[in-house]
């Protein structure tokens, strides 16, 4: 993906912030198996592609709006995942804005999680 110089100045200041958390500690955690609360931000053509087993969808147009009624303890773990893991990580830092204390990026994102061959669901 060809991103511009400020987008990606943007994203960097932004992964200062944001904790990430990685494909092979997602897979291990569901291994395990934690209840995670697993939320694609991306649009909704791309969720209608494919997603996450068990993720729900809350693009980034919405996420702030939607979060508080479907996680209202800010307290509770929120994993989050794009395309590439630029817009969860600014979806992260929003939500921290907003008062969350435990929200992860996951790095990557969709892309990494495909080409690591892991398992999709779609409708």
């Amino acid at each position: 993906m060809d991103h511009s110089p400020k987008f990606l100045a943007l994203v960097e200041d932004v992964k200062k912030r944001v904790k990430e958390i990685t494909i092979s500690q997602l897979k291990a955690r569901q291994a395990k198996g934690e209840a995670l609360f697993v939320v694609d931000v991306r649009e909704d053509n791309e969720w209608d592609k494919g997603r996450i087993p068990g993720s729900v969808h809350m693009g980034r147009g919405i996420l702030e709006r939607d979060i508080e009624k479907a996680v209202p303890d800010p307290k509770r773990e929120i994993i989050l995942y794009c395309g590439g893991g630029f817009r969860s990580a600014l979806s992260a830092d929003n939500l921290q804005k907003m008062g969350y204390t435990n929200v992860l990026s996951l790095a990557g994102g969709w892309r990494e999680w495909t080409s690591g061959g892991n398992p999709t669901e779609r409708d």
